[in-house]
């Protein structure tokens, strides 16, 4: 139990502002992780309804190409292409760290970098690649 006296000196705060927490490299690759893998959860049956209706007819093929050739499209499944990725490599790292590599606080931290540095080379290559 613990006193008055206590809780006068106790700094904690009172109330907690998301949007002041600073998370180090590694929870931020972490939330990203998750959040990526729910994205992809959610929009890959999208994908397979958009190829399923891309190989009934050429009618259907032309109507979603066409749908495909938007910008805003475009932009929403590039975001979708670095959220596979980012997923992809964050799911690496954590498979690495599940065998014992990287588990020290500097290495988790490179690992970390690596995951960000690889998600923005390799979608950055896709977006080039794809203009």
């Amino acid at each position: 139990m613990t006193s008055s006296a206590d809780n006068k000196n106790d700094k904690r705060p009172k109330f907690l502002n998301l949007l002041q927490i600073r998370l180090p490299v590694t929870g931020v690759v972490s939330i990203a992780h998750r959040i990526s893998g729910v994205l992809l959860f959610l929009l890959v049956p999208l994908l397979l309804l958009g190829l399923d209706r891309s190989l009934r007819d050429d009618a259907s093929f032309e109507a979603l190409r066409n749908l495909l050739s938007g910008v805003a499209v475009k932009g929403v499944l590039w975001v979708l292409g670095a959220a596979l990725v980012l997923h992809l490599l964050g799911g690496i790292r954590y498979l690495l760290i599940d065998m014992g590599v990287g588990e020290s606080l500097n290495a988790a931290r490179r690992g970390a970098w690596a995951v960000v540095a690889g998600t923005v080379a390799l979608s950055v290559l896709v977006l080039v690649a794809a203009v």
